[in-house]
């Protein structure tokens, strides 16, 4: 599995709805090869551009999982219920790809995604789809492993490979193939890496906790809100999200928060990054659509004004 460390886009998927699929299989053991088949049967499922339905607040489904800007086009990516979407500012969001229910999803460098969740109508993939990949932006996916097997409902990735939590078990992998089960708190929700390999963070209904051994034991950490959604946005800061929409932000890797402005109501999934010019970019998605801050969570505005 390669992985570009130098350009990588230093942002973790805090994609998933509250809900987990208290059915999903375990992530634990050995991965199956790729399947050796296209990720869609019909053209119609591999258009650059197709554009879906529009739901509240001009999100282009009614269930958004990821949200993630890719460094490749600079653009917006939402990973939703109805497939992949590329959002820009003064177009309709285009469906990238097959529709694939896009459960789990994390961007790896440009271009470069995992996901996990379910095939859509014609799309040749086992239900689950366990972990694929994808290396031009989401246009074609390829099965790496735990193919219907694994729904991971959320992933995270770094240098040194992928977490993601199933529902029932975390898993670790360095190569997309084989897994090694890992400890996590009880009810974990959403799991962050940082992007330097130094620690792992994993929300839970009973707060935040950190990893710095790889997910095999894990500390509880005093916050000052209960997150539902965290994200690294480079080495040190840290974004967290709890389900009212209220915002905090850490500088040190999660020791210490200051609380900021809130994305207005429950959120759904976030994204944070430094953009060139070394300014924290915060990307939000609600039932009242995408939402962004500039300014270090002082204020959030509808994405696009």
């Amino acid at each position: 599995m390669e992985h570009h460390p130098r350009r990588r886009l230093l942002l973790a998927s805090g994609a998933v709805l509250l809900a987990m699929a208290a059915g999903a299989c375990s992530a634990a053991g050995q991965g199956h090869g790729p399947r050796q088949a296209e990720a869609a049967t019909g053209a119609e499922h591999n258009l650059t551009h197709s554009t879906g339905a529009a739901s509240a607040g001009g999100l282009p489904s009614g269930h958004v999982h990821g949200v993630a800007r890719n460094r490749a086009d600079g653009l917006v990516y939402l990973a939703t219920h109805d497939g992949l979407f590329q959002i820009r500012e003064d177009a309709a969001p285009a469906r990238i790809g097959p529709v694939i229910d896009l459960m789990g999803f994390t961007v790896a460098g440009p271009n470069h995604f995992y996901a996990s969740g379910h095939p859509g109508p014609g799309v040749d993939l086992p239900n689950p789809v366990g972990l694929i990949q994808t290396t031009d932006g989401g246009r074609t996916w390829t099965p790496l492993s735990r193919q219907g097997q694994s729904d991971f409902h959320t992933l995270t990735s770094s240098p040194g490979g992928i977490v993601g939590f199933d529902g029932e078990q975390m898993a670790a992998t360095s190569d997309g193939r084989t897994w090694r089960q890992l400890t996590s708190p009880a009810g974990a929700h959403a799991v962050a890496a940082a992007p330097d390999d130094t620690a792992l963070l994993v929300t839970s209904p009973s707060g935040l906790s950190r990893s710095v051994d790889q997910g095999a034991t894990w500390q509880q950490l005093p916050t000052p809100l209960l997150p539902q959604l965290v994200a690294f946005a480079d080495t040190t800061t840290v974004v967290a999200v709890a389900p009212d929409g209220q915002v905090a932000v850490s500088d040190d890797s999660a020791a210490t928060w200051k609380v900021r402005a809130g994305v207005g109501t429950r959120p759904y999934a976030v994204g944070a990054h430094r953009g060139e010019d070394g300014g924290l970019e915060i990307l939000a998605v609600t039932g009242t659509g995408l939402v962004r801050s500039t300014d270090n969570a002082s204020t959030f505005t509808p994405y696009g004004r």
